[in-house]
């Protein structure tokens, strides 16, 4: 008899949590993308729990350790990054969206303002600093050896006519150094928690024809599961592209 209460007991376990799926996610906007799908997903049995990070580290680490179903922060030269150097083999669920990266200052209101030996600062990972200096490459501040190596660094500018000085910081660090320094490249989750308007604070953005589209992230074996292709269909509704287009006026652009 103790045997069959605790196999029901068991049971009873399994179906209160049978629905719940964690994702991690940066607060702005994949937080409230994910909060917005909530209720559609409840209706569908699955009890979304939205753990917030500020970082781009721990949201993979701990998908990977199990300790959470799934991440939404990302794009998929990041993802590749790092899973090469962590040893991780997390793969893209679904695209979501854009984020276009831009320059912003306190100081100036063009590019070509810009005096020599000016500051600029670039986020410090890998991709997203190479991201940066492409976009300053693009907009003719800086020369690169390889206009096609997403991995670039300082060390890769052939040319630097103004003399700019690189600094390098974690990106979500990089708009509270905005008054300090002349030209920092803001990953546009961070530069709308900052308060920033990317369409028109930005002195230049990355177009539509960025490769770097926002994706949800799992593990392959949780990659098919039905709770997941669940949220799939919800951020891949109707719903969620009106959404991101009249809460983010065109600053994040849906990739669906």
């Amino acid at each position: 008899m103790k045997k069959l209460f605790a196999a029901v007991a068991a049971v009873a376990a399994f179906s209160a949590h049978a629905g719940d799926l964690s994702v991690a996610a940066t607060p702005v906007p994949h937080a409230e993308i994910l909060e917005f799908v909530k209720p559609a997903l409840a209706k569908e049995g699955v009890n979304l729990k939205v753990k917030v990070f500020t970082d781009y580290i721990q949201p993979n680490v701990q998908v990977a350790e199990k300790r959470l179903d799934a991440n939404f922060f990302q794009h998929q030269p990041y993802l590749d990054e790092f899973n090469k150097a962590k040893g991780t083999h997390l793969i893209n669920v679904a695209a979501v969206h854009l984020e276009p990266l831009g320059a912003y200052s306190s100081k100036y209101k063009k590019l070509d303002e810009i005096k020599d030996g000016s500051t600029v600062v670039i986020p410090n990972d890998a991709t997203n600093g190479g991201r940066a200096l492409l976009l300053l490459d693009k907009a003719g501040l800086i020369t690169l050896k390889d206009k096609t190596n997403i991995l670039s660094t300082p060390k890769d500018i052939t040319a630097n006519p103004k003399k700019l000085k690189f600094r390098e910081l974690e990106a979500a660090t990089i708009p509270r150094v905005l008054t300090q320094v002349d030209l920092a490249l803001i990953n546009t989750n961070y530069a709308l928690e900052a308060k920033l308007n990317p369409e028109t604070d930005a002195l230049v953005i990355e177009g539509s024809d960025s490769p770097y589209v926002n994706i949800l992230v799992a593990r392959p074996d949780d990659k098919d599961s039905a709770d997941m292709q669940k949220l799939v269909a919800a951020l891949h509704s109707p719903e969620v592209k009106a959404f991101i287009l009249e809460k983010y006026k065109g600053a994040i652009v849906p990739a669906f």
